[in-house]
C-alpha cells in the first residue's frame, strides 16, 4: 500500500491541466466531500445552470451555486473549508478529482485547488441527464439509523459516492494545520445489490482489485469517519450518511466472494432529502450490444487479444483511436454482471473491435477472459467512448507507453500510419523483456510501411536471449530525458499511457524540460480486476 501511495502522490499535480479545467466547466454538477462543524464527513452534489463552473486560472474554480440550508454541509461551506471534489460525466465514464479549500464569494463559491488528478475510465453506469424546474422539495428527514425504505434504495443502487479524510476543523488536527489534511470524493459502482445492509444497519461495501490510488482506504486508516451519498437518479433525491468505517482485509463468507477487502460502515447520522436536485438522470434506452469472439490471440506471456464482431453480423459503431470499450461479463459465482473498460487496441478502420487484456493474478474479469472465454462465445458491450484520442491539431506526435498501456497508443499508431500524411511520429514503448513484449511484429510492420515513424523500445530487465539492437534499443526504463532527447520540437504533442508513477515521472520531467502542460495528455491504468 505504501508503494501505491507513493506512486499516486507523484501523479498528483498542484494545478489543473487545461483539459481538467475545460471538463469541470462543462459539467451540470460536481460531487463535494467535506466535514461539518463537528468534523463529520458528508458528501453532496452541487448543481447549477449551464456554465455555473468556471476556471479563471489553473489553480481556481468559481462555482455559481449555493447549497440548500437543509444540506448537512451548508453551514460548513459558509466559511473557508477543506473539500474533496469529483467531476464525473456518467454518460461517458470520464472523471477528474481535485481537493482544496472552498470559500464563499457573494452568491457563489471559489475553490482554491491544491491537488488535481485524473482517473482512468472504470465501470460507471451510463446515464443521460436533463434539468427540471426547481422544486422546494420536502423537508429533510434526519435520523440516526436507516429505515426499511432507505435500505431498499441502497440495495437497488448501482452507484454511490464516498467521502473520506479530515479538515482543519477536525479533532484530528491540533496545534495548527496538518499538511496532510484534506478530503477525497470518490465514486463506487457495481450491479444493484453490490452494497448490502445487514440486520444491525451496517453497510457492507466491497472493494476490488484495481483501486490503484488507494485514497479512500488510506484515509480511513487514519480516520475511520466516512460520508456516503446515494442519489435517486429518477427523482433527484439524496440520501446522505455519515458514520464510521472498519476495513475487513480478508472478508470470508461475504455477499461478494470476489471482494479483496470489505468496508463496513456503522451509520451514525442519516439525512434523507427527497427531490433535492433539479436534475434527473435516466439509463440509456438501448441495451448493450452482443458481440461474438471471432479470434483469440496470445500477444505476450500475459496479454491476450480478443477480436470481436457483432453477433448478428451488423456493422459496429465507429471509434476514435485511443478510446475504450465498456464490456459486461457473466462470471460464475459473481452476483450480477462484471463490468470493465478496456482500450481498443486495433485500427479504427477495421470492421471488428480488438481488446487486448493483461491477465491479473487477482483479476476477476481478466482471469475469466483469459481462462474461460473462447472463440464463438459472446460478450456484451456499450458504445466506444473516451477522450484520450489523437489531438485535433496537426502536431508531431510522441506516443509513449509502458506494459499493457501500449493498447490505446497502438491504435493511434494504426490511425496515423493509415493517414499517411508524413507527420513525424515517435513510438516509444517500455516493457520488462522479450517475453512481455506484446505486438512487436505488428509495430515493426507499421513502422516499416510508414513515412516518418521512429520506434524506440526499452527493456527494463532483458533476458539473456534478448539482443540489444535487435529485440530492444535501450536497457532500462523510459525517462523524461529519453523523450526530450528525441528533439521532437516545441510543437510536439505527447500522449502517454501506463501506470500512475510512470506518468507522474514523465509528465513532471517533460514540464521541467520546457514542454507545455497543454501538450501532454495521458491515461493511467492499474490492475483492472
Amino acid at each position: 500500500m505504501e508503494d501505491i501511495a507513493t506512486s499516486a502522490g507523484r501523479f498528483i499535480r498542484d494545478h489543473m491541466p487545461e483539459q481538467h479545467r475545460a471538463f469541470f466547466a462543462m459539467l451540470p454538477f460536481v460531487v463535494i466531500a467535506g466535514g461539518d462543524e463537528k468534523g463529520r464527513p458528508w458528501v453532496t452534489l452541487l448543481a447549477g445552470e449551464d456554465g455555473f463552473i468556471e476556471s479563471p486560472d489553473s489553480r481556481t474554480l468559481t462555482v455559481a451555486a449555493r447549497l440548500d440550508a437543509r444540506d448537512p454541509l451548508a453551514s460548513a461551506l459558509g466559511c473557508a473549508a477543506d473539500i474533496g471534489l469529483l467531476g464525473i460525466e456518467l454518460a461517458t465514464r470520464r472523471r477528474n478529482r481535485a481537493n482544496g479549500v472552498i470559500r464563499p464569494a457573494g452568491d457563489a463559491f471559489v475553490i482554491d485547488v491544491r491537488q488535481s488528478f485524473g482517473n482512468c475510465p472504470q465501470y460507471i453506469r451510463e446515464r443521460e441527464w436533463r434539468r427540471v424546474a426547481p422544486s422546494p422539495g420536502a423537508d429533510a428527514v434526519v435520523s440516526d439509523r436507516l429505515d426499511a425504505a432507505q435500505r431498499a434504495r441502497i440495495l437497488a443502487a448501482d452507484t454511490f459516492f464516498i467521502g473520506s479524510g479530515f479538515g482543519s476543523n477536525s479533532d484530528h488536527v491540533t496545534g495548527g494545520e496538518s499538511p496532510s489534511r484534506g478530503y477525497d470524493a470518490s465514486h463506487r459502482g457495481g450491479e444493484p445489490g453490490f452494497v448490502r445492509v445487514d440486520a444491525e444497519g451496517t453497510l457492507h461495501i466491497p472493494d476490488y482489485a484495481g483501486n490503484n490510488f488507494f485514497n479512500t482506504i488510506g484515509n480511513l486508516l487514519r480516520d475511520p469517519r466516512v460520508g456516503l451519498l446515494f442519489v435517486d437518479f429518477a427523482t433527484g433525491g439524496m440520501l446522505q450518511i455519515t458514520g464510521r468505517a472498519r476495513i475487513d482485509w480478508a472478508p470470508a463468507g461475504s455477499h461478494d466472494p470476489n471482494a479483496k477487502r470489505m468496508i463496513e460502515v456503522a451509520v451514525e447520522r442519516v439525512v434523507d432529502r427527497p427531490a433535492a436536485l433539479a436534475l434527473r438522470w435516466h439509463r440509456e434506452d438501448e441495451p448493450p450490444r452482443r458481440l461474438r469472439v471471432i479470434d483469440k490471440v496470445a500477444e505476450s506471456e500475459r496479454i491476450t487479444s480478443f477480436l470481436l464482431a457483432d453477433a448478428e453480423s451488423a456493422a459496429l459503431d465507429p471509434f476514435e483511436a485511443g478510446q475504450h470499450l465498456a464490456i459486461e461479463l457473466e462470471v460464475p459465482q459473481r452476483p450480477g454482471r462484471v463490468g470493465r473498460s478496456y482500450s481498443l487496441s486495433g485500427t479504427p478502420f477495421a470492421e471488428t473491435y480488438r481488446l487486448s487484456v493483461k491477465r491479473e493474478q487477482d483479476g476477476t474479469a481478466s482471469r475469466f477472459l483469459h481462462d474461460r472465454v473462447a472463440v464463438g462465445d459472446h460478450i456484451e458491450a456499450r458504445r466506444p467512448s473516451g477522450d484520450f484520442v489523437l489531438p485535433r491539431r496537426r502536431c508531431p506526435l510522441v506516443l509513449v507507453s509502458a506494459g499493457v498501456g501500449i493498447t490505446p497508443v497502438l491504435s493511434m499508431l494504426h490511425a496515423v500510419v493509415a493517414e499517411n500524411a508524413g507527420r513525424p511520429v515517435w513510438f516509444v514503448h517500455g516493457t520488462r523483456d522479450g517475453g512481455t513484449h506484446a505486438f512487436r511484429a505488428e509495430v515493426e510492420a507499421l513502422v516499416a510501411g510508414s513515412d516518418g515513424v521512429v520506434r524506440r523500445t526499452f527493456y527494463s530487465a532483458p533476458r539473456a536471449s534478448d539482443t540489444a539492437g535487435v529485440d530492444y534499443d535501450t536497457k532500462g526504463r523510459i525517462t523524461a530525458g529519453d523523450l526530450l532527447a528525441l528533439e521532437a520540437g516545441p510543437e510536439a504533442c505527447y500522449l502517454l499511457c501506463g501506470p500512475a508513477g510512470f506518468l507522474a515521472d514523465l509528465s513532471a520531467g517533460l514540464e521541467a524540460g520546457g514542454v507545455s502542460p497543454g501538450r501532454i495528455d495521458f491515461e493511467t491504468f492499474g490492475p483492472r480486476g
